[in-house]
């Protein structure tokens, strides 16, 4: 473990106090005090929001690793600020609901891995550069030698006819897959077929997965993720909450030497690319390689909270019922340096998403209060998997049919004016057709995900929401491709994205357009919260409770 470099005093920023707000008779939903939202000032409110984000992202927390002494710095900040909003404790006893863990610490250099073919000198793989050994999910194997299978995509998806799995033989085998998928199935639908692809192999007997990224769409530099490799892993101390069947191989494996699994096959990685990248079918097909490997792993239990704090709504009946609005707390702690810098303060990823749930906090508290009641959950290890939201989905401080819907934020990236706003998952829910609603009234419009094979559906923490059959939405500024704002999104992403350069210093932040955000969700949340019926599942949606295919999630 790494010990603190410096340990600030904890300060309360003063709660910046916002415009006053009214709640029409007509559209019962938050409202400016102004006629229009272009009139609404967001200057006291975009200063306790980089205020907040100060407090939390600065050097003093770390990082906030989950689990470590930073994460509980900041994870006081909340409370503290939880309290000076007025929002009662609603998780064990207080604020705070311990999730159980078990963190996982692969030596990617200690550990080994080499391709064998009967005819030929086996080809090594350097661990920790050629190869990247997956220390999250669950125990990873100390040895493992089998045949590798080449799945396309490795998507599931009876429902819509098409299963790449279909037809192969599999068991024993370690499945290779590439990153994409087909253009006519959505996006949603891919990414949660993705989430299960791990425990529906094991379910078929294959022992492990080696993931492929095509060039284009490289997401994060591999020299990056190569530092990022050594940090440790998590999974959920309880295996029945566990994706990832005990024993299971995972690893990546550089875009640059991914070619070498294909020798001998009939098939080049250069073809495989260009077919995945025009979103094409994929011929599935054994390769002509064994993996065989040896990992070193260390692993240790630990403990860290996930945060819940409630404002009560005017509704109190037995039955009474609740929205969510959430983000996560944690990020990446103290890692590999890059330019010198080793705290990887995650100011975007997702102290902005904190700061946002607290502006949403004092909004709603600031107005009449809803029908129903709102909780603020900040969660723990969403860096580590989405896991302090699945414990809190899959065990919630309330009675869980109590839940009608979540609203969650993780890094919405205020970095061009806010005109549109990406909402994965709102083609799923009745949400949709209120964050729509509500967007009309304040000058906006939702937007499509522009790049619907990024997996943005399943890597948010409203997904953990979405398993349970609860519908949610998570937000984002929105962008088509192509555009400036495109540019600007993916730059960002390929240079301080899960680096230390995603700190305080970081040009561009555009604080009263994030402003705007929060309270185009606050008035969303008010919405919900004060409607008659609670959000449903669109006819026809894979995570309707009443759908056969729903249990592909849980």
């Amino acid at each position: 473990m790494i010990r603190a470099l410096h340990r600030a005093a904890l300060f309360l920023i003063p709660v910046a106090a916002v415009g006053l707000s009214v709640r029409t008779a007509a559209s019962d939903t938050l409202q400016p005090a102004a006629t229009a939202a272009s009139s609404e000032s967001y200057a006291k409110a975009a200063a306790q929001w980089w205020a907040d984000i100060t407090a939390l992202a600065g050097d003093s927390t770390e990082g906030r690793l989950t689990g470590s002494a930073g994460y509980m710095r900041a994870a006081r900040y909340v409370i503290s600020r939880f309290r000076s909003e007025g929002l009662r404790p609603a998780a064990i006893g207080g604020y705070l609901q311990p999730v159980a863990l078990e963190q996982q610490t692969v030596a990617q250099a200690r550990s080994t891995a080499e391709l064998r073919a009967a005819a030929s000198a086996a080809l090594p793989l350097h661990v920790g550069e050629d190869i990247l050994i997956s220390a999250s999910g669950a125990p990873r194997p100390a040895h493992i030698v089998a045949p590798l299978v080449f799945i396309g995509y490795g998507l599931h998806l009876p429902d819509q006819r098409y299963d790449e799995l279909a037809g192969m033989e599999l068991k024993g085998k370690i499945a290779v897959v590439l990153s994409g998928g087909p253009s006519n199935i959505s996006g949603p639908i891919k990414s949660t077929a993705r989430f299960a692809r791990a425990r529906v192999l094991g379910a078929l007997g294959m022992v492990g997965m080696i993931t492929l990224t095509t060039p284009k769409q490289i997401e994060i530099p591999w020299a990056r993720q190569r530092l990022l490799a050594g940090q440790a892993g998590m999974y959920l101390s309880d295996p029945a909450l566990r994706d990832t069947p005990d024993g299971f191989f995972s690893a990546s494996i550089d875009p640059d030497k991914s070619e070498i699994l294909f020798t001998g096959s009939g098939h080049t990685f250069a073809e495989l690319c260009a077919l995945a990248d025009a979103s094409k079918p994929l011929p599935r097909f054994d390769l002509a390689r064994q993996l065989s490997a040896s990992v070193v792993a260390r692993r240790e239990r630990l403990s860290s909270p996930n945060l819940v704090a409630k404002l009560p709504g005017s509704d109190q009946s037995p039955g009474a019922e609740y929205v969510v609005v959430s983000a996560h707390l944690d990020h990446l702690g103290i890692g590999e340096p890059i330019n010198g810098d080793r705290i990887y303060n995650g100011a975007m990823d997702d102290a902005s998403g904190v700061a946002t749930v607290l502006d949403i906090a004092h909004r709603l508290k600031s107005a009449t209060p809803p029908r129903r009641s709102v909780l603020f959950v900040i969660f723990t290890a969403e860096e580590k998997g989405l896991l302090g939201s699945h414990y809190f989905a899959a065990r919630p401080t309330v009675p869980r049919h109590s839940i009608v819907a979540d609203l969650n934020f993780d890094m919405p990236l205020p970095l061009w004016p806010l005109k549109s706003v990406l909402a994965p998952g709102a083609d799923e829910s009745s949400l949709g057709a209120d964050a729509a609603a509500v967007a009309k009234a304040r000058g906006l419009i939702l937007v499509p995900d522009p790049l619907p094979d990024r997996n943005v559906f399943i890597r948010t923490d409203q997904f953990s929401f979405v398993r349970e059959g609860i519908p949610a939405l998570a937000f984002k500024f929105g962008f088509a491709k192509d555009t400036p704002e495109f540019k600007i999104e993916h730059e960002w992403r390929a240079t301080r994205y899960h680096s230390p350069s995603d700190d305080l210093e970081q040009p561009g932040v555009l604080r009263e357009e994030a402003a705007k955000l929060d309270a185009y969700v606050a008035a969303l949340a008010s919405r919900i919260a004060n409607a008659d019926s609670r959000p449903t599942w669109l006819p026809g949606s894979l995570f309707g409770r009443d759908g056969n295919s729903s249990q592909t999630v849980r």
